[in-house]
Parts: C-alpha cells; structure tokens; sequence
C-alpha cells in the first residue's frame, strides 16, 4: 500500500476534481485562476527539474519568498521526489540566511526576486552545500548577475520539462518509494533564546495533522470542503499558515487566494471574503484597532450609532463567552438589531461577514480582544498548537468556548499538565522525529516515554479547557519570591488600540515595570484628532499627552491585578521593534533579552530611586 503524502494528495484531487479552483493569485490586479490539474502539474514538472539537478531522497530544497504559487509547486514538487523542503521567512536578514542554509545544508534555494538572490549571494562563500538559486522574479537579475548558479524559474520549469520527456515515470516512481517516516520538512524555531532549530516532520507527521485537523473537523465544524476559501497571507514557512494553507487544500480542497502582500491584507480580505481565517493574536489586535478607527472616522451621526453598537458589542461579546459561544434570547435580539444597523456593514467592508470558522493561536491573546469580535458576529476560537507536535493540541469547539482557554485536547491526542513544574506535555503520533543534526536538544523535548514538553505552562479550567499561563522561561520571580506571568499583563496591555507592544520587566527585581510601544496608526489618528502635530515616531511617542494616554490605559489594566503583579513604573520604546534589528523574530515575538539589552537604560531608569 502506498504511502499517503501532500504530493499524493494534490494529485489524487487533480485527477478527480481537475478543473475546480485551487489557487487564485493576483497579477496585474486581476485574480489568476489556478486549478488543481494545473496545480499538479506544474509541481510534478518542480520533481522533475528537481530530479535533473540531481535531487536525492532527504536533499532539502529552500523556499525563500512571499507567499505565492511558485511557492506551494516548490513545496508540493519536493515532497513528491523525496527530498526536503525547508522555508526561510521573506524578512530573515542576511545572517540568518546563512546560517539556515549552511546549519540545513540546503543544495537548492527557490528565491523570489533580487533582494532574496542578493542575500544568499553576499553568502554564498560560506555555503559549500548550496548549489542552485532558482528565482521567480528576473527584474534586476537575469542581466546583471553572471553567477553560474543561478537559474530563472522558466528556465528551471524548462529542465523539468526535458526531463519529463526522456523520463516521464521518474516522479511517480520516486513518490511510490515514499515512507512514513521521511522526513517532509525541515521547519526552524523563531529562536527566542538561541539559534532556531531545525523541526523535523516526517510524511506520517503530516498525513496525520491533516486526518486529525482537516479531514476529522479538528478545527472546524462541519469540516472544510471545496466551498470554503482562505486568504493565506501569514508566512508559508510558519507551520499554522502551512496548515490553512496547504494542508486545509490538499487534504479538503479548500480554495487558497493569495494575499499581494502583508500590506495589502485589509483590501484582499474585502475582495475574497473568506470563510475560513487563521490569524496570530497580533492581527486580530490590528483588526481590532482598525474597526474601531473605522467608527472614530465616521461622521458625527454614523460616530454616535457606530460607538453605541461596538459598546454593545462587547456586551453581547461578553454573553457569548459566558455560554460556551451560545446566544441567549436578549443578546441575540440585540446583535439582530445591531447587525441591520451597524455590524453588517461593518463586517462586509473589514472582509469577515462570510467568516465561518476564525481562528487565533501561535501566542496567546488577550480575552476582551475575542469577547469584542465574537460581539461583532465573528465566530471566534483560540487554538494551540507548536511545530514539534504537529500544531495539534487542542482548540476550542462551537458551543464549548471558554474565552481565557485554548480548548479542549483533539481526538486521540493525550495531554497532561506536570504536577511539579505546571509544564503542559502532550504524546501522539504528529510528534516529531526530533531536531536537525542536534539529538542533545531532541532528548530534553521529548522524553523516554514520548511525552513532547512543550515549554508552555498551563492549567485546567473546570477540568476540560486547557489554559495557558505562560512560557516556563519567561516567569518572573519577583524580589519578593512571587511567580508572575508577564503574558497576561502584557496581553492585557495590547488589547488597548493604542498599545502595539509591551515588555514586562521585573525578574529579581523589587517590583514589574514595563517598556510599551505604541500602535502608530491609532496614536496617530488620536493625535491627528486633538490637533497634536508630530513627525516621527519617536515624536509622537514621547509627546506628554501621548504619555498621560498610555498611563491611563496602565491604570485601567493595574485595576484587575494584586498590588505586587501591577506595573509600578513604565517607558515608552523610542522606536518600532524590529526583526532585522533582532529585537523580534520573524513571526514577531519579541526577543525579552534583546529588548533588555538593547534598551538596558530604560530599564534602569525605571528601578532607579524606587517607587515614590
């Protein structure tokens, strides 16, 4: 019996559903239609090129681009001849370059366009492995660089098609020969504290996330099918958007649009109306901040119905995550009421009103930003998840929502929580073969018994919902000896739309303070409305008036905590964090040692003579 994979997957639904919609992608500012016979074509024409540059079996092949076509054929095409996909986030800076394709050993790189061709050619010298650079974008390349290892992706597509000629078995004969236990990808850790490692995921492990995720409703209820589309925008080589958008297609035949860029998602998320939407908490803020400057930049009759409804919003919000997600009679009448006048429209232009299934995960959010968009008619659910087990953990389930919790365990996943340490460990079978070329690290993830040790610290909420309370390396022990869980103060924080980031400080300390960073746009329109003028973020951040803000929203949040958990103290960040700077990794964590170092004199300031 054949081995199930992405690869087989695609082609299985090319031959039964060759001409239904797969992809579509913007070009010239028209949506391009790619279907699933086309789709796997051109992925069996990536095997074949991959196959004529020599590509064995276990041979990782980089990714090194935005989240386009080219980069699921590269994904699918690797895949189906053995080899090993490896991808690099588009805004990794030159160093860690490097070091991902030499620690991998990557022989091949896909590179969108000339900024990622220039960062693996200021390298190239340190990579004895690298043989190849195929890019997808020629403007600025073809006729300025002559170095023999680059080759245009026409051209490359070319060799597949050559060889698909003097071979036109060799794909399907390699595809046959796959094993459970190859590994299908190599994804790297955002690296927080240290160098990323490399997360081995064998075929198993995916053909198993897919089952348990997609195909058996993990996530959605009822299951996605060829009716449901989804904007994939998140980077392709983090894993929850590799979920959505590729394994929800292959394994449901989930239509995928390509976001333009990054930039561009609010005008993208109009045009597709999706009805799936994963999102990292950061977004689900920004949507947040932008509906309600949205409201704020109304007219003065709309400003007055808009505000009142957002206010109900978070009432009816409130309701909903008192009742596991379940309307009552009266706030049902409300949102009734509030959708013909206000939520409606409100949905339709922030591209959600067709949304049935919204997820948020990779880090925890703050519960009033759910309880606010579950009030505006968004279905709503924190999931959890990591790269080493698959992303499947557990989720929150229609008419089981417990907001503050990640949910309940999937189906045949065993988890438990460490008596000893709070340390949440789950075992089944999407665990990973464990980290590339580093078995000292693999044995403390995962121990004799297979229990994974996630790293996360947890609780359980009425025996059911798993709760999370933060990263084990990120407790502060205060001065004092008390624990503390800088996630939820800074969670708590960011659900401000004014507050973007926020670095509780106080470990050994005599009591918490914090670095914040505003959100430029609603500080922005918040001053631009006061007539406060300003220049730069610097600027405006250290305006008084802007201070006093922000201290409002530090007291507001102080209010909920004990004396010794609240922030005594707070500076403003002079600037935007930033990933290149290495203060954030590339899925926008923020690095707490390198904010601490690098704004070593802030902090101090803020523990100097005491709190008075």
């Amino acid at each position: 019996m054949s081995t199930t994979t992405i690869a087989t997957r695609v082609r299985d639904r090319a031959i039964a559903t060759p001409n239904v919609i797969a992809l579509r992608e913007k070009d010239m500012g028209l949506w391009q239609q790619v279907s699933w016979s086309q789709y796997w074509a051109t992925a069996e024409l990536v095997g074949h090129a991959l196959l004529a540059l020599g590509i064995e079996p276990g041979d990782r092949v980089a990714i090194h681009s935005e989240n386009r076509r080219e980069w699921l054929y590269t994904d699918v095409g690797t895949v189906s001849v053995r080899a090993v996909t490896v991808g690099l986030y588009p805004t990794n800076p030159v160093s860690e370059v490097a070091y991902l394709l030499r620690h991998s050993g990557t022989r091949i790189l896909i590179a969108e366009d000339q900024e990622q061709v220039d960062k693996a050619l200021a390298v190239a010298d340190e990579l004895p492995d690298l043989e190849r650079i195929v890019f997808v974008e020629p403007r600025g390349i073809r006729h300025r660089y002559d170095d023999p290892r680059l080759l245009a992706w026409p051209d490359f597509l070319a060799l597949g098609n050559e060889h698909g000629e003097t071979h036109p078995h060799a794909v399907q004969e390699r595809m046959a020969e796959a094993g459970p236990d190859d590994v299908a990808m190599l994804v790297y850790t955002s690296g927080t504290t240290g160098p990323p490692k490399g997360v081995m995921l064998t075929v198993a492990n995916v053909d198993y996330a897919i089952r348990e995720l997609v195909e058996e409703g993990g996530f959605t209820s009822p299951p996605p099918s060829p009716k449901d589309c989804v904007l994939s925008y998140l980077p392709l080589c983090h894993l929850a958007e590799r979920v959505f958008s590729c394994w929800f297609g292959a394994g449901a035949g989930v239509t995928v649009h390509f976001a333009e860029s990054i930039e561009t998602v609010t005008t993208n998320l109009y045009e597709v109306q999706p009805t799936i939407l994963f999102g990292v908490p950061r977004i689900w803020e920004k949507i947040t901040a932008g509906v309600q400057i949205r409201v704020g930049s109304a007219t003065w009759l709309k400003r007055k119905v808009g505000g009142y409804w957002l206010r109900r919003a978070d009432w009816i919000g409130g309701v909903l995550a008192a009742n596991g997600g379940r309307h009552t009679a009266k706030s049902r009448l409300v949102y009734a009421i509030g959708y013909v006048l206000c939520y409606r429209a409100l949905m339709d232009r922030t591209g959600l009103r067709k949304v049935r299934y919204a997820a948020s995960g990779a880090a925890p959010i703050a519960p009033e930003v759910l309880r606010f968009l579950m009030g505006l008619g968004l279905p709503m659910y924190e999931v959890y998840g990591m790269t080493e087990n698959s992303a499947v953990a557990t989720a929150n389930r229609p008419g089981r929502v417990k907001v503050g919790t990640v949910g309940e365990a999937h189906q045949g996943v065993e988890l438990r929580i460490d008596e000893h340490t709070g340390e949440i460990l789950t075992r089944h079978p999407g665990t990973f073969a464990g980290y590339w070329n580093d078995p000292e690290a693999t044995a403390r993830m995962i121990d004799a018994d297979g229990w994974l040790h996630t790293g996360d610290v947890g609780e359980w909420v009425d025996g059911t919902h798993l709760r999370i309370t933060d990263r084990m390396k990120d407790l502060i022990i205060t001065a004092g000896g008390k624990n503390i869980a800088p996630s939820e103060l800074e969670n708590a924080l960011k659900a401000s739309p004014y507050i973007k980031e926020a670095v509780v400080i106080g470990d050994r300390r005599k009591y918490l303070a914090a670095l914040i960073g505003i959100e430029p746009e609603t500080v922005g329109h918040w001053a631009q409305l006061r007539r406060l003028p300003y220049s730069t973020y610097h600027d405006l951040s250290s305006k008084p008036e802007v201070i006093e803000l922000v201290q409002g929203v530090v007291d507001e949040v102080n209010e909920r905590f004990a004396s010794v958990e609240q922030i005594k103290r707070f500076r403003m960040l002079p600037k935007l964090l930033d990933h290149e700077d290495g203060e954030l990794t590339a899925t926008m964590k923020v690095k707490r040692s390198a904010v601490s170092d690098t704004f070593a004199e802030l902090v101090e300031s803020m523990y100097e003579g005491g709190v008075r």
